[in-house]
């Protein structure tokens, strides 16, 4: 019961000086000044923090700088690291990525290249298949892709005399 009395007291005296310009001046000049005062310690702490300024500190100020920039700088090595951890494993992600559609494509590809050695055998018969797989014929119709089991028949001609 006496709590709930305070808060009652504490809001009518919130509302009342509210309601009083002088007190309502006074009080945004209080919180000007507490404004203006944490402004000035956070430009000397940065000055102090890049260098600047630190001609009249002692040892200890000093030693204590020198801990807070080693804090300072930890916590931006950690957070390049982790920047860097993170753009390392979506470079991965990306390469897996990338390497499985290569499989899908070669797989592809080798189907069609498949299908395209069945087309040929179809249209040109199965003995000359090696054209078929990119290999130049070699001269006078033997080819390296060829069958060794296939007899092959020569015969002597006698030569032909030139007429002149």
């Amino acid at each position: 019961m006496k709590s709930v009395i305070e808060r009652y007291k504490a809001s009518r005296e919130d509302q009342q000086q509210i309601m009083n310009p002088l007190s309502e001046a006074k009080y945004w000049q209080r919180e000007a000044a507490i404004l203006r005062q944490q402004l000035e310690n956070l430009r000397e702490n940065h000055w102090q923090m890049m260098g600047e300024q630190i001609t009249g500190l002692g040892v200890k100020d000093l030693q204590n700088l020198e801990g807070r920039l080693e804090m300072s700088l930890r916590g931006v090595r950690m957070k390049k690291e982790q920047i860097l951890t993170d753009e390392i494993q979506d470079l991965n992600r990306k390469g897996t990525i990338i390497h499985q559609e290569n499989m899908v494509l070669y797989k592809k590809i080798n189907l069609m290249h498949q299908e395209n050695i069945e087309l040929y055998k179809k249209v040109y018969g199965t003995r000359d298949i090696s054209t078929a797989n990119g290999n130049t014929p070699a001269p006078y119709g033997s080819s390296a892709g060829e069958e060794l089991n296939i007899p092959i028949h020569l015969q002597l001609s006698q030569p032909q005399q030139q007429q002149q």
